[in-house]
This record gives structure tokens, sequence and C-alpha cells, in this order.
């Protein structure tokens, strides 16, 4: 009798691998399965017309797109200052944080009365006591009963895009505002120097501390400084409060700065560097992993790696990554970023909250976020946009 041991050892890598991949062709389709493409809400807002003449500094890059974005945040922005996350049903809310970007790019192009009005809505929506709500309504600053917690957040984005703003505007008019802001971001941090659990950008609850919470709060106690300083006001527990806060995170998060202190990465490890905070090697190395890790087969990136793995890029998540690489002089990434969205814009010129596996818009258009996102990276590509000190 012939002995086909031999043989069978030759085949049995065979065999493994073609098990392998059939279970990974199985796993890739039941991931499809459970996780469709998203598709289109609207390609834009009904029956507006891109003006020919705008009150902007147009940067000399993007024009077009920059343009569009422009005219976008003029629709979705109420007569009372109230600015819209996006134009249809769920999105129909001011956020806090899409709103600060938002005060942040007009103040990137000069249009400072329009950014005024932004943050003249959020001041009279403030919270006296506590977190910022997650939205609010846009007619009379009412906060939908939808279940959704107040999230921290918003007190660092509303101190940081005032800061920004201040060679502009007369901050006195919001310093209750930014007051309550900073001294909630005081009142949070708990015995290790980390803010209280909260929701994040990624809307939901939270079981731990995330760097969504953490590094916007770092960047709102370094703005609310500037800002303290500027008018003649001193705080001197927000600067222990920013150092007690940097310390922790570099504790709990660092080197690689991931969601949370033993999770994957997440895009919004950008905030940790300029133009919210002062540059730093290990930062800076931190933000170009996540960036590699995070960019899907499309181009775009995905908010996180704990994210769903559905091959969707959001938008506003990619746009962080060109303006922080506009922010640290990486031009030819901004740049490659920044030809992507515009390639990928609707067919009315908006931007649209997702691109899905096949490159087609997807999910609400335009997202005030990251129509901001791009005035404030086009400016950056033109002029360094201003940081706040350590």
């Amino acid at each position: 009798m012939r002995d086909n041991s031999a043989r069978r050892i030759r085949l049995f890598p065979v065999v493994v691998i073609a098990v392998l991949l059939a279970f990974l062709a199985a796993g890739t389709a039941a991931n499809l399965e459970r996780n469709p493409q998203p598709g289109l809400v609207s390609e834009g807002i009904p029956g507006q017309k891109v003006p020919t003449a705008t009150t902007a500094r147009l940067p000399t890059q993007y024009g077009g797109m920059v343009r569009q974005a422009l005219a976008d945040l003029d629709a979705l922005t109420m007569p009372n200052g109230g600015t819209l996350a996006g134009w249809d049903g769920p999105w129909r809310f001011v956020w806090p944080r899409d709103a600060s970007f938002v005060a942040a790019a007009r103040c990137s192009v000069g249009q400072y009365a329009e950014a005024a009005s932004v943050l003249s809505f959020l001041n009279r929506v403030r919270p006296t006591s506590g977190r910022w709500a997650a939205r609010y309504a846009a007619a009379d600053g009412s906060v939908p009963q939808d279940g959704r917690e107040p999230q921290l957040d918003g007190s660092g984005w509303v101190l940081w895009a005032s800061w920004f703003c201040s060679s502009g505007l007369d901050l006195s008019t919001y310093w209750p505002m930014l007051r309550e802001s900073g001294d909630q971001i005081v009142a949070e941090l708990g015995a290790d120097g980390l803010p209280a659990v909260s929701p994040d950008y990624w809307e939901r609850p939270e079981s731990s501390v995330t760097l969504g919470t953490v590094a916007p709060l770092q960047a709102g106690l370094r703005a609310g400084l500037a800002i303290a300083s500027l008018l003649g006001h001193e705080v001197p527990s927000w600067q222990s409060a920013l150092d007690r806060l940097s310390t922790a995170t570099d504790r709990a998060f660092g080197p690689s700065y991931p969601r949370t202190p033993d999770g994957g990465a997440d895009a919004i490890v950008t905030v940790l560097g300029p133009p919210f905070a002062p540059p730093r090697a290990d930062v800076a190395d931190a933000i170009d992993h996540a960036h590699d890790v995070l960019t899907q087969p499309n181009g775009g990136v995905t908010p996180g790696e704990s994210w769903r793995a559905d091959g969707v890029a959001w938008t506003p998540q990619t746009a962080l990554f060109a303006l922080s690489a506009a922010a640290r002089g990486d031009r030819q990434t901004a740049l490659s970023i920044l030809d992507w969205l515009n390639t990928h814009r609707t067919r009315t010129g908006a931007i649209p909250e997702k691109l899905n596996r096949d490159l087609q818009p997807a999910g609400e258009a335009p997202l005030g976020w990251t129509s901001a996102l791009v005035v404030l990276t086009a400016a950056a590509l033109d002029k360094p946009l201003p940081v706040p000190a350590a």
C-alpha cells in the first residue's frame, strides 16, 4: 500500500488557508448584511443658490468648496443665530460642539458678525450650572427630551471657539457663559485629575472617560485662561485644573492617546495638537498613527477602531485630520484630504456626512461640522491659525 503521508502534509497548509478564507468571507458577508450601505438623505438644502459675493476672505485654494460651505452655513444658521447641524429631521438642532466650530470657521475668514450671532445664541441657552445639553432646539433654545445625556465636552468647545474669535470680537459679552463653562470643567475633575464619565461626539452612553471628552476640555481650559487674561480676570483654579488634567491625560492615555485608556485609536486625538494645543512630538506620532489605522478603503476615515466595521467614511473625522495636518505644517496630507472631500461632494456641491463603501455620498448633506472644518483647513493653508498657549 502506498504511503500518502507526505502528500497529506503538503496539502495541510492549503486546506487550513482555504478554511480560514471561507470563514473570513462568511464573516465579511455577515458584517455587510448587518451594516448595509447607507444612502443619502438629501443632496443639499432645497432651493439654495450659492451667492456670487461673500463677506468672507476666501482662501487662495479650494475657493469653490469654501464658498459653497459658507453658503451652506448661512442657510443652516437661523435668524437668531441658532446653527443647525443639518437641514433634515434629527439634524435640525443646535449642537454646542458643531456651533462652536461654525463660529471659529466664520472668524477664520473674517466673518465676525456671523460668528457673534452663533455665540450669542449659545450665550442665551447656556446652562447656568452643570453640563451643556447635547443639543438645543433652534427656535426657542429648549432641550429636546430624547434621552440624550448632557455632554461635558461642550464646555471645552465653547471656550476654545470664543478664544479663537478674540481678535475680532468683544468677549466680555460672553464672560458669564465662559466662566460657567470653565468652572464646570474644574468641578468635574476627580481625584485622579480626569473628568467624570460623559458622552462625547459619538453620541452614546459611555462607561469610562474618553479622549472625546478629555481633549476638548484641555483645549477649553487653555483657551479660557487666555480669555481671562485678556479680560483682566483671575481664575487660578483653571490653571491648576489644566495642570492636573494634562498630567492625568498623559498618564492614562499616553503615549498613543486612544479613545479610552485601554481602547483603540480615535480621530479626536487630533484635538491634542494644533490648532487646539501646542505641538508635541508624541502627539504628532499618535495623530499620524490614528490616521493610518482609521483610513478606510474608500479613502476617508472612520471615527474610531471600535466604531462599527462597515467601511463607511465620516467626513467630520476625515476633515479633522485635514485641519490637524494643515495646522502642523503637513500641507501634502491636508491638500490630499481636501481633494478627496472636494471630489466627493453631492451634485449640489454640499459636503455629505458620510461616504459609503462605493464612494457614494451618504447621510445628511450638508453637514455643518464638516463645512466648518473645511473652511478652517483652507484658511490654515493660507495663514497659520492661532493656537492657545501651553
